[in-house]
């Protein structure tokens, strides 16, 4: 799972963020209740902006529930801990797969 974030956005509505998940935006709303780390500003009518910084708290949240399996306590559990590291790992993992996906394009261009 990956969002391509873009350079001139500065807010992304639950939605956009939702179908980049592939999930429900109640889901993302359940999320946002449950982590502290996400703190989405509120526009006029009252719908959740979610920044970048939003968006990529949002990955990690969704690799480790998602893609490893934590309960959501765990994931907050872990989050608090070492955020930092496994923000880090999280990106090295990402950059990883995309460098991953471009060999592979070009193999099969071969």
């Amino acid at each position: 799972m990956h969002i391509e974030l873009s350079k001139d956005k500065r807010y992304y509505s639950i939605g956009e963020v939702a179908k980049a998940f592939d999930v429900n935006a109640s889901l993302i709303r359940f999320w946002d209740s449950e982590f502290d780390i996400l703190k989405p500003k509120k526009n006029a009518k009252g719908n959740r902006m979610f920044t970048p910084e939003d968006v990529k708290n949002l990955q990690l949240i969704y690799h480790l529930v998602k893609e490893r399996g934590f309960t959501l306590e765990g994931a907050r559990t872990h989050l608090k801990e070492g955020q930092k590291k496994t923000l880090d790992k999280y990106d090295i993992i990402s950059k990883l797969e995309t460098i991953k996906v471009q060999l592979t394009n070009i193999k099969n261009e071969l």
